[in-house]
C-alpha cells in the first residue's frame, strides 16, 4: 500500500505543526519565566541521554563493516569512556579513543 500525495503532504503539515506546537511550548510559553527548580534538575540530563543513544547504534553496528560487530570500535568506545572517567578530560578521551581505534584498525 502506497500513500498518494495528498497524504503524505498531511503527514508533512501534521508533523510541522507538532514540532512547531513542541517548541512553542517551551520558547513561547514560557520563554520569559524561570523554570521550576526540578525542570532545570532534570533536563540537565538531557546530552547525558542522549549521546549515548547516538553513539551505540555507530559501535555496536557501525556502517563501516556493513552492521557486523567491529572489535577496534568496541575497544575505541571502551578506552574513550575508561579515560574519560578517569582523567574527567574531554580532550583526552577524544585522543585516547581515536588513537585506540586507528591502533585498534591497524592491528586487526
Amino acid at each position: 500500500m502506497t500513500a498518494g500525495p495528498t497524504e503524505i503532504w498531511l503527514i508533512i503539515v501534521l508533523l510541522g505543526i507538532g514540532t512547531f506546537a513542541l517548541r512553542f511550548s517551551f520558547l513561547g510559553l514560557l520563554g520569559d519565566r524561570p523554570l521550576p527548580g526540578w525542570a532545570q534538575k532534570l533536563l540537565r540530563y538531557t546530552p547525558v541521554a542522549v549521546f549515548p543513544g547516538l553513539v551505540a547504534p555507530l559501535v555496536v553496528w557501525p556502517a563501516a563493516t556493513g552492521g557486523t560487530f567491529d572489535p577496534p570500535r568496541v575497544l575505541a568506545a571502551a578506552a574513550t569512556i575508561g579515560v574519560a572517567v578517569v582523567t574527567r578530560n574531554l580532550l583526552a578521551a577524544i585522543l585516547a579513543g581515536a588513537g585506540t581505534l586507528y591502533l585498534g584498525l591497524w592491528l586487526l
